[in-house]
């Protein structure tokens, strides 16, 4: 797929991964929405992209409540026209320092799984059905190696994110055949304000920057040959294509 010209939704679009997403797909000629809770930071984010001569739009929403997923779309479609690339990135690990799972209230499970798995569903649900009628479209999860490792204390999101992989795979099973490609992506350990959050004393030096992860990101999603329908991929082990 070429990204020139494509509609772009990345929620989670204020800081870290989302930003850098944003930000890299606007350069490379897309049209992107940008979805984030905080509004300073949001509209900072996309002002910095249209400065740069990138198209890009503010989104305030949390796609965790359930009365402004429709309008997320909503407003999407009226900003840049029916969307092509879906990102879904928001996401949240619930009270912080992490907490063992039997110190974890039930709300704080739920809010997690709103954030990081229903969310993500019900906007799928808007979107993913026009992309089907017109055959062609993307869906990108941004999962998480506590998707597959049992870490302790992280057990709200690791569960949220496993969840979600799943939800990825039965979505693409169920899409075949119909132009629409889904897959997750590990980005790794990056250099973002929630992995300081879970992990403050962290080095810093030795984590991905959100800038390369999206590259790698972008990358996929331009290449349906090797991130097929389907797949959970890992950004640090993408490279580029090995031709003979």
């Amino acid at each position: 797929m070429n990204i020139r010209n494509k509609n772009v939704l990345v929620t989670g679009a204020s800081r870290g991964l989302g930003r850098a997403l944003a930000e890299h797909l606007a350069a490379a000629g897309a049209r992107v929405v940008g979805v984030a809770r905080g509004e300073v930071e949001l509209v900072a984010a996309m002002s910095a992209i249209r400065a740069a001569g990138g198209e890009a739009h503010a989104v305030v929403a949390d796609v965790a409540a359930k009365d402004a997923v429709a309008r997320i779309a909503g407003q999407a479609a009226a900003l840049v026209g029916p969307i092509d690339i879906l990102i879904h990135n928001a996401s949240t690990l619930g009270p912080t320092p992490l907490r063992l799972l039997l110190d974890t209230e039930c709300e704080d499970l739920g809010a997690v799984l709103e954030t990081n798995l229903v969310g993500p569903f019900r906007l799928t649900k808007l979107i993913a059905g026009p992309m089907a009628l017109r055959g062609d479209g993307v869906i990108v999860f941004i999962s998480s190696d506590a998707a597959t490792s049992a870490y302790p204390r992280w057990g709200a999101y690791g569960a949220a994110k496993a969840a979600q992989d799943h939800l990825a795979r039965i979505l693409a099973a169920e899409l075949e055949g119909t132009g629409v490609r889904v897959f997750a992506v590990d980005p790794g350990e990056m250099d973002t304000a929630m992995h300081a959050a879970a992990i403050p004393d962290a080095d810093r030096a030795a984590l991905a920057r959100p800038a390369d992860t999206a590259r790698a990101i972008a990358a996929m999603i331009g290449d349906p040959a090797r991130a097929g329908s389907g797949a959970r991929l890992e950004a640090a082990t993408w490279g580029p294509a090995v031709t003979s």
